[in-house]
């Protein structure tokens, strides 16, 4: 039997974004990502963080030097009383690796998660602070959640708005703690946030 599952992103979302962060000293979790993570595992939804690293591709960080930012990421949010399943990164870019699978709004990573682990992707949560970190929700039928940070692009903003009014499964949070409530509640575990925006009346049919 599968499971649903949280899709976070993770710079701009779980942490903030130093722009190809190389060095594992410089990770510093964004002030609601203890909380969000904390009441992820209380729920028991497991907690998949999917990224973006280009700098690979672009010669600007190492595989060694993404393994340990993405090693001190999960031990700042396992001090922090939170869970992390798997990370997935891609780390590639098409105008230099030429293209790929994985690289969101591509479902690679998430198709890869699933088999690994046995999610549901009609049945999970995809969070992020850019557009496409929720678009994969369009594909997979689960919940997309645009959580603006200070370096949203506008448009990103506007897309999601847009797209929350022509689709019932995809939102936009004030916070990453409102997105991680309201998709507790679409997987049909507590409450939706009154202050979330989108067409989100009932929870996700049950796996």
């Amino acid at each position: 039997m599968t499971r649903p599952a949280l899709f976070i992103d993770r710079d701009g979302t779980l942490i903030a974004d130093a722009h190809y962060l190389a060095d594992a000293r410089l990770v510093q979790l964004l002030p609601a990502t203890g909380a969000a993570m904390r009441l992820a595992r209380a729920a028991g939804v497991p907690v998949v963080i999917v990224t973006n690293q280009s700098g690979i591709a672009r010669g600007l960080i190492t595989q060694a030097q993404y393994e340990g930012t993405r090693d001190h990421t999960v031990a700042l949010i396992e001090a922090a009383g939170g869970e992390v399943l798997h990370t997935y990164h891609c780390p590639h870019l098409p105008d230099v690796t030429g293209p790929c699978d994985c690289r969101k709004p591509g479902l690679g990573m998430y198709r890869q998660a699933a088999r690994d682990h046995g999610l549901a992707l009609a049945h999970s949560a995809y969070i992020g602070d850019r557009w496409r970190d929720a678009q994969p929700a369009l594909s997979t039928g689960g919940l997309g959640i645009l959580v603006p940070g200070r370096e949203t692009p506008t448009a990103d903003v506007e897309r999601a708005e847009a797209a929350a009014v022509q689709h019932r499964n995809i939102a936009v949070s004030h916070s990453l703690v409102d997105a991680v409530t309201l998709a507790l509640a679409r997987l049909g575990i507590g409450a939706v946030p009154p202050e979330a925006t989108g067409h989100l009346d009932s929870p996700l049919p049950p796996t």
